[in-house]
């Protein structure tokens, strides 16, 4: 049996780590697990309604009930495997209001610098480093959602205000400066904080 070329040349599977979460996510992956299981039963009765209908070669119900099927099997797939390759820690927002400030943790407001390393150009920014999944930002304070595990959390996460590092982000070599670090208000928390919602996951190539 000859192997397969694009099994061969596959990237590996990402190493598992550790996701910062909000209570109640590992209850609402259960859910979409469970939405997409009760789904894929009632795209199998259309495909077998439609199978019953005669000539498949025209029968575009049958196919369309099959790729439906089909998405939704990567679906639970992507879901599952992200499942399995990591570990998920709940952390209360509550505690995030009396944090020490002696270095960038999840839960900080930071005042961040970047600076581009080809272009010189120089950019403030504003977030709260906060938990997987949150893109939400506050108009009142201007202050934009930096989930923990993205590239630039990632590259100031344990920093001390000040403090400056070189790193290498998606969009290139840039200079990174933590210009202040201070703790979130109730207030700002109730702005920024969103309903908590499934992954928006990449599936895997077959």
């Amino acid at each position: 049996m000859p192997l397969a070329r694009k099994r061969i040349f596959r990237l590996p599977a990402p190493a598992p780590t550790t996701i910062y979460v909000r209570p109640g996510y590992n209850r609402v992956l259960a859910e979409e697990f469970e939405a997409l299981k009760v789904k894929r039963v009632a795209l199998v009765k259309d495909k077998v309604e439609a199978h019953s209908q005669g000539d498949l070669r025209e029968n575009f119900g049958f196919k369309a009930a099959k790729d439906a099927i089909r998405a939704v099997d990567r679906k639970m797939t992507a879901l599952d495997r992200f499942v399995a390759r990591n570990a998920f820690t709940e952390v209360d927002p509550a505690t995030w209001l009396t944090k020490p400030t002696a270095t960038v943790q999840l839960g900080h407001v930071i005042t961040l610098e970047k600076q581009d390393v080809g272009t010189k150009r120089k950019h403030r920014f504003t977030f709260l480093v906060t938990t997987h999944g949150e893109t939400a930002s506050d108009p009142d304070s201007g202050i934009e959602c930096l989930p923990h595990q993205s590239p630039l959390a990632t590259a100031v996460l344990g920093l001390t205000a000040g403090a400056e590092t070189k790193v290498t982000l998606p969009a290139g070599e840039a200079v990174l400066i933590v210009r202040a670090i201070r703790n979130p208000t109730a207030a700002e928390l109730g702005r920024l904080l969103t309903a908590i919602k499934p992954p928006e996951l990449e599936e895997d190539a077959e």
